[in-house]
């Protein structure tokens, strides 16, 4: 037996027992397969199904890998990525780099070695594309979900700001109004949850400037810090706040309509690529087009 085929052999074998893995990690049920979570509990189900999927084929496949990569630079800017997005309990930072390596390394391994297997003719330049996607995948995730995240609180912010200035103004301390505005606020707000976790904090012992300044580090987001950093200085201080949050509600308000000019000047400029390719081409075709024909003839 040649060479060639002891390694085809060899390819062949390592193909069919990666993809009993991945069926047998696919079709294992949550009862028979434990997942590894540091705070040892449950994470959240993850909105991205992608996520859903990879979670166990990271966890079986490179989380071992993931667990040895030490860079503490890296883990920390992960770990402020995966906070700032709202995803604490979703995910942690060994999934997030364990996720990065399975499709950014592992699977396209699999696919190169079954493309050399079967001669399937995958395109090297397919391979490469699918590393680079995969192993960004979680920081697009991670992305989008703190702009989710930016929008609402943006859209809530002045409305809450509003209510906490009239429950202040009635007479209640600022966080007991906090807890008002939480009981009156939508499902699904994350302000409101983000507030709830600050009186959570405060309940189990935590300093209030430290509760407020852990939610601005939560969201990331200037309104919020300058927020905290307002309420924090008058808690301090004993200034009365119910002025300084009608002031802040107005301020949040004119930053709101501005953004909302700022984004219709952006729209009326993208639409001028649209109209420029395609309706004006039209216009003078229609306008020159009989002309052009009586010139023909």
């Amino acid at each position: 037996m040649g060479s060639s085929e002891m390694i085809l052999i060899l390819s062949l074998l390592l193909v069919a027992f990666a993809a009993y893995n991945v069926v047998f990690i696919l079709l294992s049920s949550s009862e028979n397969q434990e997942l590894v979570w540091d705070e040892d509990n449950a994470p959240n189900k993850s909105k991205s199904k992608f996520i859903e999927i990879s979670r166990p084929l990271a966890h079986f496949f490179s989380l071992g890998i993931a667990k040895k990569i030490t860079a503490e630079n890296y883990r920390a800017k992960v770990q402020k990525k995966i906070k700032t997005a709202g995803l604490s309990r979703e995910i942690n930072v060994d999934e997030f780099i364990a996720i990065q390596i399975f499709w950014g390394f592992v699977y396209p391994l699999l696919m190169s070695i079954l493309d050399f297997a079967l001669q399937m003719g995958i395109p090297p330049l397919f391979i490469i594309g699918l590393t680079l996607v995969g192993a960004y995948f979680p920081h697009i995730h991670a992305k989008t979900s703190k702009d989710q995240r930016y929008q609402n609180v943006i859209l809530d912010m002045p409305f809450f700001i509003d209510l906490l200035a009239l429950a202040t103004e009635a007479g209640s301390d600022f966080f007991t109004a906090v807890q008002k505005v939480i009981e009156k606020a939508e499902d699904g707000s994350v302000l409101a949850a983000e507030l709830e976790l600050v009186l959570r904090d405060i309940r189990l012992g935590r300093s209030r400037t430290e509760s407020l300044r852990d939610l601005a580090e939560r969201l990331d987001i200037p309104e919020i810090t300058a927020f905290v950093a307002m309420v924090i200085d008058s808690d301090q201080t004993g200034q009365g706040i119910g002025k300084v949050l009608q002031q802040q509600s107005e301020q949040m308000r004119l930053e709101r309509f501005t953004r909302a000019e700022k984004a219709g000047a952006k729209a009326s400029q993208a639409m001028l690529l649209p109209l420029v390719i395609f309706i004006m081409p039209a216009i003078f075709l229609m306008v020159f087009g009989p002309i052009g024909l009586q010139m023909l003839n």
